[in-house]
């Protein structure tokens, strides 16, 4: 009997070399196990100049502020002999001590420290309940007010008109004109109601078994569920208030009740000087204006970037979980 190979014939492969037969093993050992396939190992001098660039990027963003820092800590002669001051050579408080025995600076602090606690705290009110509600199943006009929400994004208000809405409200010159007009952000709500829609139904079924009503489920299920995107809506809404400088302009006409942005505009931009800038002592001159101005930018720049940072680590999770569905 003969019997046959039943093994293929395969090609040839002596004439090729071992290089070109370990080129696919050596592209897949480059991107890695963990790696999809079209992601390939990052070329080291594309990773160097990347990291080059970001270097200059934050060389560039700091330059500006190390010199605000040290030029409000510099003292009478260090400004008056017009170098570019990154490092002061006799540093001083003077500036700090010229606003903060004015009253005004300190009185503006006050205002806006208030108003991003109790603004923030409202705004964040108002979005999670509304956003709570626009995101359950059933409830009678959803549709309408959602189309409401967009049309206030794409055809905003003018100024006159809200101007005339705030003097009809009679909140003319009081602290509620500078929070009422954006205590909802139709962007934020939006962000919001999106990530409440997220959170698994079965959970608030199981939750409606046990016998909890829409207002349990919103405070002990739906919020603590929520606290990253909560986090990061609430850091919008307290650096908004916190910046906001317009409205001040517009509704307010007490100076004492001027927030700190709106000084900073009035002494800063339009080169005003404080009423006791000069207020130290009898034998040295006031600080230069250069110097107060930086210590005002200063103060109303530091609260904002010590919050900051604790809220930042919930940013990407709490935006993007809120924005995409899954």
């Amino acid at each position: 009997m003969v019997t046959t190979d039943a093994t293929p014939a395969t090609p040839d492969t002596a004439g090729l070399g071992n290089e070109t037969l370990a080129l696919p093993n050596r592209r897949r050992r480059q991107r890695g196990p963990d790696r999809p396939p079209w992601m390939e190992q990052p070329n080291p001098f594309m990773t160097a100049l990347k990291a080059i660039v970001l270097i200059l990027i934050v060389i560039i963003m700091l330059f500006p502020m190390i010199n605000v820092f040290a030029t409000s800590f510099s003292s009478y002669r260090d400004v008056l002999s017009g170098d570019f001051i990154l490092f002061p050579r006799h540093p001083t408080l003077e500036a700090y001590q010229a606003i903060f025995k004015g009253g005004i600076v300190v009185r503006a602090l006050q205002v806006s420290a208030g108003l991003t606690i109790f603004g923030t705290f409202f705004q964040m009110l108002f979005t999670t309940t509304l956003a709570f509600g626009l995101s359950r199943r059933g409830v009678p006009g959803t549709r309408f007010v959602l189309l409401l929400i967009f049309g206030s994004m794409l055809f905003p208000p003018g100024m006159i008109p809200m101007y005339l809405l705030v003097k009809e409200l009679g909140m003319i010159n009081t602290f509620p004109s500078l929070v009422a007009p954006g205590l909802i952000s139709a962007f934020n709500l939006i962000i919001v109601r999106q990530f409440f829609m997220n959170i698994p139904q079965e959970l608030i079924d199981s939750a409606r078994i046990d016998g909890a009503n829409e207002w349990h489920l919103f405070w002990n299920i739906v919020m603590p569920l929520s606290k990253a995107v909560l986090a990061v809506v609430a850091l919008f809404y307290a650096v908004g208030i916190w910046n906001a400088w317009f409205n001040a302009v517009l509704y307010i006409n007490d100076t004492t009740k001027w927030p700190i942005q709106l000084v900073l505009r009035q002494y800063v931009l339009q080169g005003s000087a404080l009423t006791n800038a000069s207020a130290l002592t009898s034998n040295q001159p006031p600080p230069p204006a250069a110097t107060t101005q930086m210590a005002i930018v200063v103060v109303a720049t530091v609260p904002i970037l010590i919050v900051y940072p604790f809220l930042q680590k919930y940013f990407t999770k709490g935006v993007l979980t809120g924005a995409i569905k899954g």
